[in-house]
């Protein structure tokens, strides 16, 4: 039987609403985050070498990577409802929407969160000017035009179309939802971004995402 290894408060939350979605008969494993680290715990590096989640198990295979494993499922079980027609501009724009949401968004976000555990970490006095004086450079002429820049981009292409990839949801708005939802802890998206916050507010709406939330566990992403 199809397993989802599924960590707390992850990246694996949208495969378990792609799996609903899907109507596929699967198991979930659950897994803790470590109290003090935030870190998977090591019991995943026994189903796949980097110890990370998402993970599936089909039988004797192993797909990991959100994008992989979207594709996977979407491959093997979807019935051409949530990836768009070969050739068309909705199929190419779903490829892109697959890759960009961890190629070029989910980065700043990752710098966005150590920046922040940089300045919030325990350290000498005389240091902490130093650590506060690099990290905001890097915030100033790094990441908040990057992230400001990508905001500004998806929220246009929501302008454009109710979905990422056109007027029908696809596994790709699944994909882009861990994104847009790392955003909304970082950015007020009401004031600047209501069209990323109305894209939350359909996906909440969906019954696959709601009983993906009932078999995840709680689920809220980790600080600003």
């Amino acid at each position: 039987m199809l397993t989802l290894h599924h960590l707390e408060n992850s990246r694996s939350q949208r495969i378990l609403w792609l799996l609903e979605e899907l109507g596929v008969e699967y198991r979930i494993k659950h897994y803790k985050r470590d109290p003090v680290t935030s870190l998977a715990p090591p019991e995943l590096q026994a189903i796949h070498p980097l110890g990370k989640s998402p993970v599936i198990t089909d039988g004797d295979i192993t797909v990991a990577e959100s994008g992989a494993i979207i594709e996977y499922l979407v491959g093997k079980y979807d019935n051409g409802r949530l990836r768009p027609t070969e050739g068309t501009p909705e199929q190419l724009a779903w490829t892109y929407w697959l890759h960009y949401a961890e190629g070029s968004f989910m980065p700043l976000m990752i710098v966005s969160l150590i920046m922040n555990r940089i300045e919030s970490a325990p350290m000498p006095f005389f240091v902490k000017p130093i650590a506060k004086g690099i990290t905001g450079k890097v915030r100033s002429n790094y990441l908040e035009p990057n992230v400001k820049r990508n905001l500004a981009f998806m929220e246009a292409t929501l302008t454009k179309s109710t979905w990422f990839c056109g007027n029908s949801m696809t596994a790709a708005d699944m994909q882009m939802s861990f994104a847009v939802e790392a955003a909304e802890v970082r950015t007020d998206l009401k004031a600047h971004y209501p069209k990323l916050l109305g894209f939350l507010q359909r996906i909440r709406a969906l019954p696959a995402y709601k009983r993906a939330l009932e078999m995840g566990g709680p689920y809220s992403l980790l600080g600003k």
